[in-house]
């Protein structure tokens, strides 16, 4: 089958397409006939040579798709071959078929397109399992998105408001500002432009946000700090912004805040299993009623796996960028 290899690690490229032999399921498995793939910064790491993936899982690169079930295991229930789903990967997203665990696929949800599909599951499962599952974010609390207009950022907007909470985000731009507005967010802050912590202190009335969700750590982590509403909690799910830095334990300890950090692709079948039954128990149901969507900013057809890349090191997009077979 066709499928993106890379000739290496580095630049875009290195990304090529080749062919690879076609999956087959264990018992507890299934094989998606892939439609579309989505495109995560966790791809430009792995491309990278910085991220590679965890053991047993396939080489390719690739965290999310949608698609059809083309075989399933013998112990599979729930799936037969042509069901159109969506799944959370450990890799192997780009190329014409992948083999998943059944606990990682879900249904489309209804009204959603099977090409749109595929910019849900890494971004649903992140920010619920983070904000609402970790964090416990609650009706008329304040959360604070770090990279409002990103994939994870928009799907956090979206699902912050859907439960009542006040929603602030930072962003690189005042057309990103406009588009998380228009998303619902309360407060969105260009950090190229301003303060932003100074913002959201003036912005809560020096009270401070209730969550944190941060994918920048460690060049934020003083100022998220500083931002922390007592009894607040900052989770970090990324380190574009470095992987080390100092924690005023001082000011943690008298805010009576939390730190805690989270990834998704290294996590069991298991745990992933019970992250995304609860996305479809909660998260499906406000998709449905159309209160949340998945945004998409692009799509490509898989022979421009290096554009796709390109644009979202440019950070230029809102919301997921795809590619499409």
């Amino acid at each position: 089958m066709r499928a993106v290899v890379c000739e290496g690690a580095g630049g875009v490229e290195v990304l090529t397409i080749g062919r690879i032999e076609d999956p087959t399921p264990n018992v507890d498995e299934v094989v998606i006939e892939v439609v579309a793939a989505g495109v995560n910064r966790a791809d430009l790491l792995q491309r990278q040579g910085h991220y590679p993936p965890p053991p047993g899982a396939p080489g390719t690169i690739g965290l999310e798709v949608s698609g059809r079930i083309s075989a399933v295991g013998e112990q599979v229930e729930g799936w037969s071959v042509g069901d159109e789903c969506c799944a959370l990967l450990a890799g192997g997203g780009y190329a014409e078929k992948v083999v998943v665990p059944a606990p990682q696929v879900m249904p489309v949800p209804e009204g959603i397109d099977l090409v749109s599909a595929a910019a849900l599951p890494e971004v649903v499962a992140t920010v619920w399992s983070n904000i609402f599952m970790k964090a416990h974010l609650k009706d008329g609390e304040t959360l604070l998105v770090h990279g409002g207009a990103s994939g994870i950022g928009t799907m956090a907007i979206q699902l912050g408001v859907a439960h009542g909470a006040r929603v602030l985000c930072t962003v690189g731009s005042a057309d990103k500002m406009e588009f998380c507005t228009r998303l619902g967010a309360d407060v969105a802050i260009n950090y190229k432009e301003a303060e932003w912590a100074s913002v959201v202190r003036e912005a809560t009335g020096k009270a401070g946000a209730d969550v944190i969700l941060d994918i920048i750590g460690a060049k934020y982590l003083t100022d998220n700090v500083k931002s922390l509403a007592y009894d607040g909690r900052i989770v970090v799910i990324g380190m574009q912004g470095g992987a080390k830095g100092e924690l005023d334990l001082g000011r943690l300890l008298a805010k009576r805040g939390s730190i805690t950090a989270a990834g998704l692709r290294s996590r069991s079948v298991e745990d992933k299993g019970r992250i995304l039954a609860e996305v479809v128990g909660h998260v499906w149901p406000l998709v449905e009623a159309k209160k949340v969507r998945p945004i998409v900013h692009a799509t490509y057809p898989l022979e421009q796996v290096a554009t796709a890349h390109e644009e979202l090191e440019q950070s230029t997009q809102s919301g997921k960028i795809l590619l499409t077979l």
